[in-house]
């Protein structure tokens, strides 16, 4: 933000150092990604407002008519996870229409450091977003997975979508020796606990199965008293909050293997032209009926486990080794059903509506959590603990609606949400006009062909 007075060919230079306009954005990819960014909401929302593991209301259910497992039904099978999936493989296209435009008016080295700096920004946000409100941060993920990917970027779409269907793969078989091996502590704390309540002396090994397990099932299966801690903590002020993130720590800085995996998909896909609307309806009616079928019978399948057995720690742990299958042929189904609607002129204020929260996708992702978190903390309203969880989502509803009615109203008068106009401010080291350009809307996608080439 420097005030020098430029050389001539540094004028050249910056006129083209500049984030892509308006004009320039694919409006299906907004579409895709305004949905995936309120659909999160559906899963973080207990996170912000319901203790971590909690899931009595769920054990003690007598059927699947009490609201409360209802809604866990229903998210579970058709959200949970698959919307963070689609996020995750829009932030990989975004790599991929970063490096088509970018490159052509920068070069491949300018538009590198461009790229690279914007991505610390990204995570620095996350790191603030992090210890200013909210532990549930993903940007700092979504900013190591690029860091590490942008490399992957002129990959064919052929090798991106193996790369990443083996790093979820990989992800899914680690699961299980895993699991095996939770399941023989539980077995031989099990024993031991079987052992003492028969008057049996018990090993000093027994009492170490016994001790462990009763250190993992503190944090997996709370107790009433552990409950009741956790919503005393979210009832503290500002101040104390700030200092237990701290105590909690930073979850890492390292992506995971699903992030990345997704990533991965999404740039490959994006290259194909799925996210850019250049397929025909009926292909994108194909992807929508298989990812439904398969996403609808795994993510049933291990529905019905988890409340078979009740909930139990074991159980849930073991369904991870089918998780990811589930969650991307599931947010395949939802690509392919919005892309049908999209291309068919369906709901036109619907997908405008979306359109306009997945152009403000980061303001829109901070303001959930400021929204949330006064909500439920102790420092705002103090509901942490104090709805049910079928009553969570009344929250959702009001926050998709608020969204959804003043994303399109900001971007009438504003080219950019305020954090995304901070963001490229800070990527581009200068200032950026905000206030709003006549322009024409982007009825096709005319970069759907150069993506694909």
């Amino acid at each position: 933000m420097s005030q020098e007075s430029p050389e001539p060919t540094a004028l050249a230079e910056e006129a083209q150092l500049q984030p892509v306009s308006a004009g320039e954005r694919l409006s299906s990819v907004d579409v895709l990604r305004g949905f995936a960014l309120l659909g999160i909401l559906l899963m973080n929302i207990t996170s912000f407002g319901f203790p971590h593991n909690g899931q009595a209301d769920l054990a003690a259910a007598k059927s699947s008519a009490d609201p409360n497992l209802a809604i866990w039904i229903g998210t579970s099978v058709v959200f949970e996870g698959k919307m963070r999936a689609m996020f995750s493989m829009l932030f990989g296209a975004g790599i991929v229409l970063f490096t088509l435009r970018a490159e052509k008016r920068q070069g491949v080295e300018q538009s590198s450091k461009v790229f690279y700096r914007r991505v610390l920004w990204l995570l620095a946000l996350g790191f603030l977003h992090f210890n200013l409100l909210w532990p549930g941060d993903i940007l700092y993920e979504y900013a190591v997975g690029a860091f590490l990917l942008f490399p992957l970027r002129r990959l064919s779409p052929k090798l991106l979508l193996l790369a990443g269907l083996l790093l979820l793969f990989t992800g899914s078989l680690r699961s299980i020796p895993r699991n095996w091996e939770l399941e023989q502590k539980r077995v031989a704390a099990a024993e031991a606990n079987a052992a003492e309540a028969a008057g049996k002396t018990l090993t000093a090994e027994q009492r170490d199965a016994q001790a462990e397990w009763a250190a993992r099932m503190r944090w997996r299966k709370p107790n009433e008293t552990q409950i009741a801690k956790e919503i005393a903590d979210h009832q503290q002020d500002y101040w104390s909050m700030f200092l237990m993130r701290q105590r909690q720590g930073w979850a890492g800085f390292v992506s995971s293997w699903d992030t990345a995996g997704m990533m991965l998909l999404g740039m490959g896909l994006m290259k194909l032209g799925v996210f850019s609307a250049a397929f025909s309806i009926p292909a994108y009616l194909a992807m929508m009926l298989l990812g439904y079928t398969a996403g609808f019978l795994i993510n049933s399948y291990t529905a019905y486990r988890a409340i078979e057995t009740n909930f139990e720690p074991i159980g849930l742990w073991w369904n991870f080794a089918t998780y990811d299958a589930g969650r991307l042929t599931m947010a395949m189904g939802h690509i392919g059903l919005l892309m049908v609607i999209y291309k068919a002129g369906w709901l036109r204020w619907l997908m405008s509506g979306l359109a306009a929260v997945g152009q403000m996708a980061l303001t829109n992702y901070l303001l959930q959590s400021l929204i949330c978190t006064t909500i439920f903390y102790g420092y705002g309203f103090g509901l942490y603990g104090q709805l049910e969880r079928y009553q969570l989502y009344y929250v959702v509803l009001g926050v998709w609606i608020a969204e959804l009615i003043w994303s399109p109203i900001w971007l009438r008068y504003f080219d950019f949400g305020p954090a995304e106009w901070l963001w490229r401010s800070l990527t581009y080291w200068k200032w950026q006009p905000m206030r709003s350009r006549a322009r024409a809307p982007v009825a096709e996608e005319p970069v759907a062909s150069a993506i694909a080439s």
